[in-house]
């Protein structure tokens, strides 16, 4: 675990990454983290050269995620084939964009679109048709020097992939090296039951772990096991990234406008000094 890095969603101080945001590289490493996760969309706009250049120059990891505005016809699980072909271009165009801006991992619920849940018995080809997609995605980010990596959520935000095990069995259809698997506290609440064995399940491709509590607010104190959680990761000697991820409360309508109303994130900088604190104490 000794190669083990923590690091953190700029969620936790802003809204959208620009040019202008670049100062929270500095505010990151300032709190010892290793890493910074940035949102990606079409309605983002900032230079990959210089977010790669401030990030090297401060020796921090970047991460892109599909977590600002992303069309809900852009899914490679899609039942229309020309949803699917757009979902294809879309994904392809953010891990040329994670290329350009030197970041390790393209990460997130990639396989589909977060709140699109079709209430259903699935089409027998909605998982093969969907890795195959994967599979060209992570042949695209391989040769870019990337990571893939598949995020499993809620079934309040997909039907697609909810457990480690799902997350596993699609890559295992997909049968390709560079898809990985990430797990977020906040949503393995609703999906498992032991947090341990979600740990081991995913094991063999566990990239990373979201870090937050069942109320996305500081990890401790809520219901995420972390005790038996953290154990695991010790156990199977994981030695990926530790983010922590919420949303900024502070930020006029930003919190609520993704659904958090009770202000768990008033302050980026003291959620990570918490956070850390917390995990390291458990680590």
């Amino acid at each position: 675990m000794g190669r083990m890095k923590f690091g953190a969603h700029i969620y936790l101080w802003t809204d959208r990454w620009s040019d202008d945001a670049l100062w929270i590289f500095d505010r990151a490493a300032s709190l010892g983290l290793s890493c910074v996760e940035i949102a990606c969309g079409d309605d983002v706009v900032f230079t990959p050269a210089k977010t790669r250049q401030r990030a090297e120059e401060l020796g921090l990891d970047v991460v892109i995620s599909p977590g600002a505005l992303w069309p809900m016809e852009c899914d490679i699980s899609h039942d229309d084939p020309e949803c699917r072909a757009l979902g294809l271009a879309w994904h392809s165009r953010c891990i040329e964009l994670a290329a350009e801006s030197g970041a390790v991992a393209y990460a997130g619920a990639i396989y589909g679109h977060p709140g699109r849940v079709c209430r259903r018995v699935p089409p027998p080809d909605e998982l093969s048709r969907t890795a195959a997609n994967l599979h060209i995605l992570a042949d695209r980010a391989a040769a870019a020097g990337i990571r893939l990596v598949l995020e499993p959520m809620s079934h309040f935000r997909t039907h697609l992939v909810n457990t480690p095990s799902q997350a596993m069995r699609l890559i295992e259809l997909a049968g390709h090296a560079n898809l990985m698997v990430l797990l977020d506290t906040y949503h393995l609440v609703t999906e498992v039951r032991d947090y341990a064995q979600a740990v081991r399940t995913a094991a063999p491709r566990l990239w990373g772990i979201h870090a937050c509590e069942n109320d996305r607010g500081v990890p401790g104190g809520g219901l995420v096991p972390w005790t038996s959680m953290l154990g695991a990761l010790r156990e199977t000697g994981f030695d990926g990234y530790i983010m922590l991820e919420s949303y900024n409360s502070s930020l006029a309508e930003f919190a609520a406008a993704r659904g958090m109303f009770h202000g768990v994130c008033p302050d980026g900088d003291e959620f990570v000094r918490r956070g850390l604190e917390f995990l390291r104490s458990h680590l």
